[in-house]
């Protein structure tokens, strides 16, 4: 059995048209569903996916990468192995494109969780990523100015993945720019694990919204506690998220189960998603 989801971020706006988003999501997860059919495992798809999706310039993330109040480029990401919950962490990475591989480089390659600012951007240097040689034009900005929000509130981007291998693997992981406007050096759920990612030997969980309500909530690891406790998928990502909203806040998450269900709610104008369980149709949405 094999299942995927993966996220473009929530807070889609109303009237927008999301038709390159949709087909871009579309065929990530067609190759996703070759790659897993062919053999390859939930880590090195979740990661693959994320990058693909950093690199795509059309969510804020990676390469959609919005500016921090003065005007830098901070990245945020982190990955997580369900097998033997590996993880890895980076925020406030600047002068890379694709924070979700020195999230992995420093699972794998360290026996740290998180490195943060200039310490993952020295090690992102060490390990031989290569850096971006002008920033200013490498970035796209996407989304920039299609928030739903008045500017010095929490307006957000994201994406993610979530993902079980025909070995019965899941893995998650999430990278994004953070709130436009962020004040420098902030940091929102996506590189804390538990907050915004999870991956166990029962479900992975990628989420996307206001961070700081997900921190709050601890919405990835609350999901996989509610199912552990006999909740079904369904209510335990509906009763997370509603936390979130309680608090004032929105978002949305999505999430696979080691039996290969797939939920992907938002509580939010709107979420771009796409996703398959088993042989099933792709599905790729934003509202």
């Amino acid at each position: 059995m094999i299942a995927f989801a993966l996220h473009g971020g929530a807070g889609a706006k109303a009237g927008r048209d999301y038709s390159a988003e949709i087909a871009d999501m579309r065929a990530i997860a067609e190759t996703a569903r070759a790659a897993l059919m062919g053999g390859a495992t939930a880590l090195d798809v979740v990661t693959d996916t994320v990058h693909a999706l950093e690199d795509s310039g059309l969510y804020v993330a990676g390469k959609g990468a919005s500016p921090n109040l003065n005007g830098e480029f901070e990245l945020d990401a982190s990955l997580m192995d369900g097998k033997d919950k590996r993880c890895g962490a980076v925020a406030a990475l600047q002068g890379y494109a694709n924070p979700i591989d020195v999230a992995r480089a420093v699972m794998e390659r360290t026996p740290h969780v998180f490195l943060a600012g200039d310490g993952a951007r020295r090690f992102a240097q060490g390990q031989g990523f290569e850096a971006l040689s002008n920033p200013e034009s490498y970035f796209t900005r996407a989304g920039l100015f299609e928030s739903n929000h008045p500017p010095g509130t929490l307006a957000h981007g994201t994406v993610g993945c979530v993902c079980l291998d025909q070995y019965g693997n899941l893995a998650a992981g999430t990278s994004t720019a953070g709130v436009f406007g962020k004040l420098p050096g902030r940091v929102g759920d996506t590189p804390v694990i538990g907050s915004g990612t999870w991956a166990d030997g029962d479900v992975a969980v990628s989420c996307t919204g206001q961070g700081e309500y997900f921190i709050r909530a601890q919405v990835a690891a609350q999901v996989a506690y509610r199912l552990k406790a006999g909740q079904s998928l369904r209510d335990a990502t509906a009763s997370a998220l509603q936390e979130v909203v309680d608090f004032g806040g929105e978002g949305g998450l999505i999430s696979v189960s080691r039996t290969g269900e797939v939920q992907v709610p938002f509580r939010s104008a709107g979420m771009k998603r796409a996703w398959f369980s088993g042989d099933e149709a792709i599905q790729s949405e934003a509202f």
